[in-house]
């Protein structure tokens, strides 16, 4: 529908990006070693998450129970993050460095998935381009060397918007191939699953995907959608069920995510909240002393709902400001008020913005021109779906920066689409 001549040259700038992709990484793993060794004297850039998880990562690479702090807390994180972490540890011991050099390579690994969901939903050279975007986005480079989630997760995102793709298209197809149709929708729920194994808040995907595959998909296919929806649905739970039993027999109480939803929701909602995290009342409440992992959990969501009844004024001046912290083109934390921080942030991320709302309203036109709305509508979802859904989560939850990060790897497809459709029309005005 929106193909253009393949030109091998792409190909070759693609490896080009790879390789530039991964020095720029590699390099950002060694320059910001030395400056927490050497400057400034700590472990990690962005302390809190990153020492929590690096704690549970040493657990799992020394064959101990999956538990971090005292008292014990069983499910405080999804295990998939501190799985990938386990790995260096395990062939080199507990080195940072070694992190980061592997959380490089999976931010490199990052940028090829967003050149082939570019590839797969528009083009060869919108693929290029969007992963040209997505390996020297300043952001995502500093982002993809820290023991955090955002980079791991944006791969199993993409992974995830990769097989619905294709699921849409057998769907969609002139002749259905049953043993296809329900393979890829088994993988699409397990796909959406090891998205949530490294950040829990992506579960309700599958459902939308469900959903939107019943919308989309030809009047006529609506029915096979309606099935294709709910093995999706089953792949993720079935994917989720081990994590979900161990948590039951651990803690006593089944669940498919962890027992944190309620401190976090609390974080983002209660009398003191401000839209950035401070967590000091969790410390200052110490009810863990005295209640279970699940209690304490039960206890913050019960009170963070108490606050929303109490105070929507409140909660809807809240919820304007974590739109503005989750949307704001340059970053919110205070260590990153540099100059030269603010300045990256702030060229990188409008121009993408920009160029991503110009392709979205291309395809759109593209589709109805070419009769083919429904795959419009799709392709534009799948793209600029993911950084709606955590942006409406975040006007509850406390926002950042931080949380739209791994949405900006599609989104840089939409924005592939803008740029061709810019410089087609320049060039085209130049002679």
């Amino acid at each position: 529908m929106f193909s253009l001549p393949v030109d091998r040259r792409w190909r070759v700038i693609l490896m080009i990006v790879m390789l530039g992709a991964l020095t720029v990484r590699v390099g950002a793993a060694i320059g910001l070693q030395y400056l927490l060794d050497h400057r400034w004297q700590r472990a990690f850039l962005i302390e809190g998450d990153a020492e929590g998880y690096w704690l549970l990562a040493q657990t799992i690479a020394n064959g101990e129970t999956y538990s971090v702090y005292t008292p014990p807390r069983y499910a405080l994180r999804m295990p998939g993050f501190p799985a990938l972490l386990a790995v260096p540890i395990t062939l080199v011991g507990p080195s940072l460095f070694a992190a980061r050099i592997t959380l490089a390579l999976v931010g490199t690994f990052a940028c090829w998935l967003t050149y082939l969901l570019g590839k797969r939903v528009v083009d060869e050279k919108v693929g290029v381009i969007a992963a040209a975007l997505a390996a020297f986005s300043p952001t995502l480079i500093v982002f993809s060397v820290e023991p955090l989630c955002e980079t791991a997760f944006a791969a199993m995102l993409l992974w995830s918007l990769l097989c619905g793709h294709a699921l849409f298209q057998r769907l969609s197809a002139t002749s259905l191939k049953w043993s296809a149709i329900v393979g890829l929708s088994l993988l699409t729920g397990v796909a959406i699953a090891a998205g949530v194994y490294q950040r829990p808040s992506w579960i309700l995907a599958s459902p939308i995907v469900a959903g939107l595959l019943f919308l989309t998909v030809p009047p006529g296919r609506r029915l096979f959608a309606l099935i294709a929806g709910g093995l999706v649905v089953t792949g993720m739970v079935l994917a989720l069920l081990p994590w979900g039993l161990r948590n039951q027999a651990v803690t006593g109480h089944f669940t498919f995510t962890t027992f944190w939803m309620g401190p976090s929701l609390y974080d983002g909602l209660n009398p003191e909240a401000t839209g950035d995290s401070d967590m000091r009342f969790f410390d200052r409440d110490a009810l863990l002393g005295r209640m279970s992992e699940y209690e304490v959990d039960q206890y913050y969501r019960k009170a963070a709902k108490e606050f929303a009844i109490s105070s929507p004024v409140r909660v809807l001046e809240l919820a304007v400001v974590k739109a503005w912290r989750y949307w704001k083109p340059w970053p919110n934390a205070d260590q990153f008020q540099h100059p030269i921080a603010i300045f990256s942030v702030l060229v990188t991320y409008l121009p993408v913005l920009l160029f991503s709302i110009w392709g979205a309203v291309l395809l759109i036109k593209r589709s109805l021109q070419t009769g083919a709305l429904r795959e419009g509508i799709w392709s534009v979802s799948i793209l600029a779906g993911p950084i709606f859904y955590f942006a409406l989560l975040h006007l509850i939850f406390v926002s950042s920066l931080r949380y739209r990060l791994p949405t900006e790897y599609p989104l840089f497809v939409l924005a592939g689409v803008g740029i061709v459709a810019f410089t087609t029309r320049w060039k085209s005005s130049k002679y």
